[in-house]
């Protein structure tokens, strides 16, 4: 098998089987393509044989030719991925990664993550997780919260009626009040992934996202999940589940949502606790205009 091939099979894994995000796909074949150059690889074989200090080596040569430390944790991440793939591929009964940790990196400052974090942060869980439906089921969690504006609990309260979302629902939030959300496309197709993936039975009535044994999601377990995700890609604890209903709100006022509207998205019962993202905002401004200006 040629290297064109190796990476063929795994472009079409993360984009058919994983159902990866274009620039996730690319970047994670980038990252394949590069391990093979450096380790002669021609069968999966050679790729399953890498181990611990093999990766070492690849990500100091990396680190040589100016790669940072989140960028040299998301190299690192996506040779995992990739190794395991190579592992199952060559038959290997127990397909886990080399136990390589990234570098340590500098707590970044509390803000909203960016809509490519967002959904690298929920392509990065799907990755990540234990079997393919706690992916899709994870990865459609943390897309609801930031295309939607979800509330952790208001994600985990949907029911099986609501597997098939169309371009709005009804949510129910604090204090039993209803609110009516748009949904990404991406958002769409992510849980009806996730129904169609999931082993368990989704009644209308009961919830939606399931736990590994049939009961519902827990928030540990979606917490737990996405602050896995969020040490790979090199992003500051503040990129927590919740922060994501907070990018939500941040990027619908930069794009220039006025806050009664913001308001109602949120589910807010005051315009006071909507006005938070104004100050946000114009941290963010502030923050843009230091690294911009050259007297910043």
């Amino acid at each position: 098998m040629s290297a064109a091939a190796i990476l063929e099979s795994w472009r079409a894994h993360l984009a058919d089987n994983r159902r990866r995000s274009p620039h996730t796909v690319h970047a994670y074949v980038a990252a394949a393509a590069r391990l093979i150059a450096a380790q002669g690889i021609a069968a999966w074989a050679d790729a399953a044989r890498i181990e611990v200090h093999h990766l070492r080596s690849h990500l100091a040569a990396r680190r040589a030719e100016g790669l940072g430390n989140a960028s040299t944790a998301r190299e690192l991440s996506a040779c995992k991925a990739f190794i395991a793939f190579a592992r199952a591929q060559a038959g290997d009964p127990d397909p886990a990664p080399p136990r390589l940790r990234g570098p340590r990196l500098k707590k970044g400052l509390p803000r909203p993550v960016t809509p490519d974090e967002a959904v690298n942060l929920a392509d990065l869980v799907d990755g990540l997780a234990a079997s393919d439906w706690t992916g899709a089921r994870d990865r459609a969690v943390l897309l609801l919260m930031y295309g939607s504006g979800l509330r952790i609990a208001e994600a985990l309260s949907l029911t099986g009626r609501d597997a098939g979302l169309g371009e709005v629902f009804q949510v129910t939030g604090k204090g039993g009040k209803q609110r009516i959300v748009p949904v990404l496309p991406i958002t769409r197709a992510a849980v009806a992934d996730y129904a169609r993936a999931c082993p368990w039975p989704l009644p209308p009535a009961e919830p939606l996202f399931r736990g590994a044994k049939g009961g519902p999601l827990s928030p540990g377990m979606v917490q737990r999940a996405m602050a896995q995700a969020r040490r790979a890609l090199g992003l500051p604890d503040t990129a927590t589940p919740h922060a994501l209903r907070h990018s939500f709100a941040t990027h619908l006022l930069s794009a220039g949502a006025d806050l009664r509207s913001l308001q109602e998205l949120l589910g807010h019962a005051s315009l006071g606790s909507t006005q938070i993202y104004t100050r946000v905002d114009a941290a963010s401004l502030l923050e843009n205009y230091r690294k911009a200006h050259p007297r910043g």
